[in-house]
């Protein structure tokens, strides 16, 4: 499940205080450590260099850093082995990974679960699947670590699992020996967090009929529309499928009729021919249902982003009108 091996470098473009799963992989594997701070327009070159001169290569990295990578316009990567994690990563950015010859096993977790307790254990057989069904399924969050105790997808209420057909939305909930105790002096938090004996992650999923979760929002992110919850991850994965689209975030827009609507910001790639809001509307119309596309459509050269690569959707969501 564990993408590293002994003696292999892994090189970490994040703040050190973000480190913990590589953390863990050094303590078990004696895998050497390489720290680097968040990537910089121009800094793909230099990172290739920091990888390829070491004795094996490994990455650990937020999909919005590959992303950069991705647009480089190099050669193919040669053994390097990708652990992907923070935002979800929208299918078609992990098959440009397989293009680029990036092997990568995508995690999932949160501070709470001392980062990633959940991965996408990759099966051999699904190596003759066509690239497509492959990135789809590598963008699923996947299952249980080892020394996680339990995971599932149920009714954030009732705590009933959802049925196992990849359609059902539920909440994620952990437990096991690697989730927080608490949070300091807050037995309030505590009580919400810990209700029913499960820790309640406040990402929204689905289960596979293989036991495989894959999110499909924060509770906070989703966008209710008119009576109908509508995945702001969802919109994103359609979003990233356009030629011209570098990143994109969808949050909700404040609507008089529908109570809310969605809202897409998006960073397009650097040198693509220009796009207009209605050809984005347009893409979206062809590849969505009617109520999921975006009512309204802003463009930014740069997109906000936290120092472990998240667009921070907050600071979208304050410049909304």
């Amino acid at each position: 499940m564990w993408p590293y091996c002994g003696g292999d470098s892994v090189a970490r473009v994040a703040p050190v205080s973000q480190y913990q799963s590589v953390q863990k992989s050094r303590e078990a594997l004696e895998v050497r450590l390489v720290a680097a701070r968040p990537l910089t327009p121009g800094e793909e070159a230099a990172i290739r260099g920091l990888i390829h001169g070491e004795v094996g290569s490994a990455f650990a990295i937020a999909f919005t850093y590959v992303d950069e990578i991705a647009r480089s316009k190099g050669g193919k990567f040669e053994d390097f082995r990708s652990e992907i994690a923070a935002a979800p990563p929208p299918a078609s950015v992990l098959a440009a990974m397989a293009q680029m010859g990036i092997d990568v096993t995508h995690v999932y977790g949160l501070t709470e679960s001392y980062g990633p307790a959940v991965a996408c254990a990759w099966h051999k057989e699904w190596c003759t699947r066509p690239p497509e069904e492959q990135a789809n399924l590598k963008s699923r969050q996947g299952v249980k670590y080892p020394v996680l105790e339990d995971l599932m997808v149920a009714d954030a209420q009732t705590l009933e699992p959802v049925p196992r057909d990849g359609t059902t939305i539920g909440e994620v909930f952990m437990r096991g020996n690697i989730v927080m105790k608490g949070y300091l002096k807050n037995p309030d938090a505590n009580g919400e967090a810990f209700a029913g004996g499960w820790f309640h992650s406040g990402d929204l999923g689905v289960r596979h009929r293989d036991g495989y979760i894959q999110l499909k929002d924060r509770s906070k992110d989703i966008i209710i529309s008119g009576g109908e919850n509508i995945s702001s991850i969802e919109i994103e994965d359609v979003l990233y499928k356009h030629p011209g689209v570098a990143l994109a975030a969808v949050v909700a827009r404040a609507d008089d009729k529908w109570g809310e609507t969605p809202c897409a910001f998006i960073e397009l790639k650097a040198g693509a021919e220009p796009v207009s809001q209605a050809e984005i509307v347009a893409y979206c119309r062809e590849n969505l249902t009617g109520y999921k596309v975006p009512k309204a459509v802003e463009f930014r050269k740069d997109l906000p982003k936290s120092n472990v690569g998240k667009i921070l959707r907050r600071e979208l969501r304050e410049d909304l009108p």
